[in-house]
């Protein structure tokens, strides 16, 4: 199985890339993952929400393939505990799955079609965090989910 991170707008701030490239190479030992940056629409300032996530989504739509499960990094998603979500995982590469997508939008969330395409919502937090900070976030959670299947000593119970 492969999985993409789909992510709206680059990270601005080194120390997070920094960060996320860590867990990156940590990621590189136990499956083909890569990170894609959709570059923020150009004017959307000037655009109105609704606008600006048409926009977004039908970039999004472009970069998945048919075959690939999308999983939206949403507010109103399932929430999971780190073991939780490495049982997901586990389900994915059981079922033969090719490429799971996950996908971070932009700051006004996914247009309806995003919506209608994707497989499942996942929640990291009630909490509200930034779009940058979810990327570090989501690639931890990650390789912690793979030490999880593993039986590695990341996790602690």
């Amino acid at each position: 199985m492969k999985i993409k991170l789909l992510v709206v707008g680059k990270t601005e701030k080194r120390e997070l890339q920094s960060l996320i490239e860590e867990y990156e190479k940590r990621l590189a030992h136990y499956i083909n993952y890569h990170q894609e940056v959709i570059p923020s629409p150009k004017t959307a300032k000037s655009r109105s929400i609704t606008e600006q996530k048409q926009l977004e989504g039908q970039a999004i739509l472009s970069r998945i393939s048919t075959s690939d499960i999308l999983v939206l990094l949403d507010e109103k998603g399932q929430t999971y505990s780190s073991k939780g979500f490495a049982k997901e995982l586990q389900k994915y590469m059981n079922a033969g799955t090719k490429q799971l997508v996950f996908v971070i939008g932009g700051p006004f969330g996914f247009s309806q079609e995003v919506y209608s395409r994707s497989r499942a919502k996942i929640s990291l937090s009630r909490l509200t965090f930034s779009h940058q900070m979810i990327r570090l976030f989501f690639t931890e959670q990650l390789y912690r989910a793979f030490t999880i299947l593993r039986n590695e000593s990341y996790h602690h119970q």
